[in-house]
């Protein structure tokens, strides 16, 4: 392929992860807003549009393809069943599909965390390999706790708390626990 067509597929697949990153921001709100004039059929066909380019315009790799294929499902389903109830479970589902990538990697291959630092420094030392591998743990709990959350929400409570811990809440923690991390990390810098 050309470089230019190469350069062109970059930034269109930059450009899909974007416009997904802000659907995936603006999803639980949008659901909360829409509920009553758009259907679940019409949610199905425009996230599913949006990871299927992604999953076109983008190099997949093992987290890409797990989570392409886990929203492409959930888009199906919704599409077919075309319940508002399921609306609630596209954040479970992602959660659920991050903890399956992050732990499956502790158990085969290299640990996300790790893959992730060998970007930046592909001769991480042992001491670090072990902290990545402590770090990719932290994540895997997270997940599992926040599916949890979700899951509970979408269960038994008002669609308004739902849309509030999954489009904001969420990724506040999601945050403070990319800030903790990368404090932990300094400290341990300073005295390894």
């Amino acid at each position: 392929m050309p470089l230019t067509a190469r350069t062109a597929t970059g930034h269109a697949g930059r450009l899909v992860g974007l416009g997904l990153l802000v659907a995936g921001l603006a999803y639980p709100f949008a659901v909360y807003a829409g509920r009553d004039v758009l259907s679940p059929r019409l949610f199905a066909v425009l996230l599913g549009a949006l990871w299927l380019v992604r999953t076109l315009a983008s190099k997949q790799t093992l987290l890409s393809r797990t989570l392409a294929v886990t929203a492409l499902l959930f888009c199906l389903l919704l599409g077919w069943a075309d319940s508002a109830a399921l609306l609630r479970w596209y954040p479970v589902l992602i959660s659920l599909a991050l903890l399956g990538v992050f732990g499956g990697s502790l158990c085969y291959g290299m640990p996300v965390v790790e893959r992730l630092a060998r970007l930046s420094e592909p001769e991480l030392p042992p001491a670090a390999v072990r902290y990545t591998r402590r770090v990719t743990w932290v994540w895997v709990g997270f997940f599992l706790l926040n599916a949890g959350i979700a899951s509970g929400l979408a269960l038994w409570a008002p669609l308004n708390w739902w849309a509030l811990y999954t489009g904001l809440i969420a990724y506040l923690l999601m945050g403070i626990l990319f800030a903790g991390e990368w404090l932990v990390r300094q400290h341990v810098r300073k005295t390894a």
